[in-house]
């Protein structure tokens, strides 16, 4: 009798009648049964037959009465155990609500009363447990009902239960104790003696989740959440959600402290900080000193304060470009702006977002599940919403959004060509080549295209060139163009020919004669506004300002860094977008370096991952009997003229560096066609990376400094 609940319903029959399956686990699945004895219905969770041979029946009913013993509130209690037919089961009251993960499922982030509320009564069961010298081990969402408005934590002891009964032979069936995100240091490093602490950790790691929405650090695989949790730092949860009191902030983020010595020493001392009873001063994070302190400063100190910490840029970014203005400023607002469920950021190396010129119309690129489009949304409203029209157009890598002067219109990259659509939705229309391009005054639209800056009229068919750059002759390479007011000049890159990405510089060409005067500072993605400045970003993810004359097109003194930590895309674009009247929005780096997977697919249409590590490829070409690739491979820094040129076996990985970093791009493989972002050999095997936005998490939020 093989079905599981065939042999659980003859093993029982007297005393349960199992009904039917509810769920499974990575230990147990659980079926309804119905208690004959007390006429009530009840859960039996079954270890998975794998397991419960590898642990043996007897060394586990011993371990797993230990916990039957706990009778608190909020734990929910063990009813029975034993082995039915070789299956090792436990029995435990129905609870008639949901899970905490179901309710993060449906609303992601929890109002901060509930998430207090809960994890307090967590903790108090924690802290009950912990006395009868009983450790959870396994405190996440899955094992947190929600019943009657009350938390109770399931499994309690179990997974001790099954590590002290199954000892080494736990590694045979594949079973690891704990889940990644919510695990602790030192269970992620595989120590057998774990305290409390662990608990608390764990704790801490769902109280971040319950006010943040997603777990203090995520990954694509297992092996990459570890590393976080053993290695990276949280981020600040009043970055996310400025509405966090501080000292919740600091009573989570003590919990989520490396060293078990650094955490709270008892689950009671976690609940009353949680509540404003103690303040774990140490961790709260630097932002609500900061706006404090920064009301006893002049504005010069204040602005500079605000650079010795990304925490403190949601309240002072943009302060430093805006202080040197003389005249009176309003009261700036600063916000953050979240993106709708489900939907990330488009990881593309183009630019991502744009704001109208008066700064009252923000565009993001975005893409929910499969489908990318462009979603718009008011500044003074709180809902984005899809551009109709916009939908999957065959995107290139850049897709660089960008309004019409009077903000009824929006370009953007598609379809191998330059579009032009609606804000109100609609039929996209083609204007020119596939380009970057910017929309200036009187309707003049200026895009480059091997080092050709050309111009159109919005309204007009003729495109005309504007200047032909000789790079042979200069060295520099142009790119990002960006009107400036009046429609005679535009901002552009001087990109290093045949040098690294940080050598670029910022210049302004002429659109009347297409002269190009070079500006004398590093930086890319050279955007103007009407506060004087011009903002552009570097490799380092850094953004600085640099006070300029509109008139004389001069440099009235040296960069100085507003913001740091923020996007940069591979071709230099920039996570920051700057309208004429002074609003700034931008948004932060997902990761320092964004990485994808290099995967084969076959003929057949099979497809696997290569065993390479993740790094950000580019180019790959297939050798022409299918077993080699040689690819860009850029490990140190996020733009393409930095990368090294490697060969890579499709069959084992192994990886041969043909070209160090800087002297080369756009490998060749004889016999094959241009470089492309996925190759085919003639042996039918194709080398494509997996799209970075299914490998590494995107953002989904933006800060908004507005005056």
């Amino acid at each position: 009798m093989s079905n599981p609940i065939d042999r659980l319903h003859k093993a029982l029959e007297g005393r349960y009648r199992v009904e039917r399956e509810l769920g499974a686990g990575g230990m147990a699945t659980v079926y309804l049964a119905h208690d004959i004895k007390h006429d009530r219905d009840v859960a039996i969770k079954v270890l998975h037959p794998d397991l419960g041979a590898a642990l043996g029946g007897e060394r586990f009913l011993s371990e797993i009465r230990t916990t039957a013993r706990l009778q608190h509130p909020h734990i929910l209690p063990l009813l029975d155990s034993g082995d039915a037919d070789g299956l090792l089961y436990y029995v435990m009251p129905l609870v008639t609500g949901e899970t905490l993960r179901a309710r993060l499922e449906r609303e992601r982030q929890l109002p901060i009363e509930d998430a207090v509320r809960i994890a307090r009564e967590v903790a108090s069961a924690l802290d009950y447990a912990h006395r009868q010298n009983v450790i959870h081990r396994d405190i996440k969402p899955e094992n947190i009902l929600l019943h009657d408005g009350s938390a109770l934590v399931a499994d309690f002891g179990i997974a001790l239960a099954v590590q002290s009964a199954g000892g080494q032979r736990m590694t045979q069936t594949g079973l690891s104790l704990g889940t990644p995100s919510y695990m602790s240091p030192e269970q992620a490093m595989g120590e057998r003696t774990i305290d409390a602490r662990s608990d608390l950790y764990a704790l801490g790691a769902v109280t971040y989740e319950m006010l943040v929405g997603e777990a203090p650090f995520t990954g694509a695989t297992v092996q990459a959440i570890v590393a976080k949790v053993l290695s990276a730092e949280p981020q600040s949860p009043t970055l996310i959600r400025n509405t966090i009191p501080p000292y919740v902030e600091g009573a989570v983020l003590k919990a989520l402290a490396k060293l078990p010595a650094d955490r709270w020493a008892r689950a009671s001392d976690f609940a009353a900080a949680l509540a404003g009873e103690s303040v774990a001063t140490q961790y709260v994070t630097r932002t609500g000193a900061l706006r404090n302190a920064a009301a006893r400063m002049p504005t010069r100190t204040r602005a500079l304060l605000a650079l010795t910490t990304v925490v403190a840029l949601i309240a002072t970014s943009g302060a430093l470009w805006l202080a040197t203005r003389t005249a009176p400023m309003p009261v700036p607002a600063r916000f953050d702006v979240l993106l709708p469920d489900s939907v990330v950021l488009f990881n593309v190396s183009g630019r991502r977002l744009a704001l109208s010129n008066d700064g009252t119309q923000l565009v993001v690129v975005a893409t929910k599940g499969d489908t990318t489009k462009l979603y718009l949304r008011r500044i003074d409203e709180t809902e984005f919403r899809p551009i109709a029209g916009t939908e999957r157009l065959s995107y290139t890598r850049n897709v660089d959004p960008a309004f019409s002067p009077d903000g009824r219109s929006i370009l953007f990259r598609a379809s191998k060509a330059l579009m032009r659509i609606p804000v109100a939705g609609g039929r996209a229309e083609r204007i020119g080549p596939d380009a970057t391009a910017s929309w200036g005054d009187g309707d003049l639209i200026v895009w480059v295209s091997n080092d050709t800056l050309w111009k159109i009229e919005s309204g007009g068919a003729a495109q005309s060139v504007v200047a032909v750059i000789d790079s042979a002759a200069t060295r520099r390479k142009l790119a990002w163009p960006s009107m400036l007011p009046g429609g005679h000049y535009a901002l552009v890159n001087l990109g290093a020919q045949g040098g690294r990405a940080d050598d670029n510089h910022i210049g302004v060409i002429s659109i009347d004669d297409g002269r190009v005067e070079d500006l004398g500072f590093v930086g890319t993605n050279a955007q103007y506004s009407t506060t004087g400045h011009i903002v552009s970003g570097r490799v380092t993810g850094d953004v600085f300002a640099v006070p300029f004359a509109l008139g004389s097109r001069k440099v009235q003194g040296q960069p100085e860094r507003i913001l740091d930590g923020i996007w940069v895309g591979s071709a230099g674009a920039v996570g920051v977008a700057v309208s004429q009247n002074g609003t700034l929005t931008y948004h932060e780096s997902s990761d320092a370096t964004p990485q994808s997977t290099l995967w084969v697919v076959h003929d057949d249409g099979t497809e696997r991952a290569t065993a390479a590590p993740q790094r950000t490829y580019n180019s790959p070409r297939v050798s022409p009997d299918g077993q080699r690739v040689v690819v860009e491979q850029n490990v140190d820094t996020r733009w393409a003229p930095d990368s090294a040129i490697v060969m890579i076996d499709l069959r084992t990985g192994a990886t041969q560096q043909l070209a160090p970093p800087g002297e080369g791009l756009q490998p060749e493989v004889s016999g094959c066609m241009a470089p492309a972002h996925e190759s085919t050999s003639r042996q039918g095997v194709t080398a494509i990376m997996l799209p970075p936005h299914r490998v590494h998490k995107l953002p989904r939020q933006l800060h908004v400094h507005a005056e």
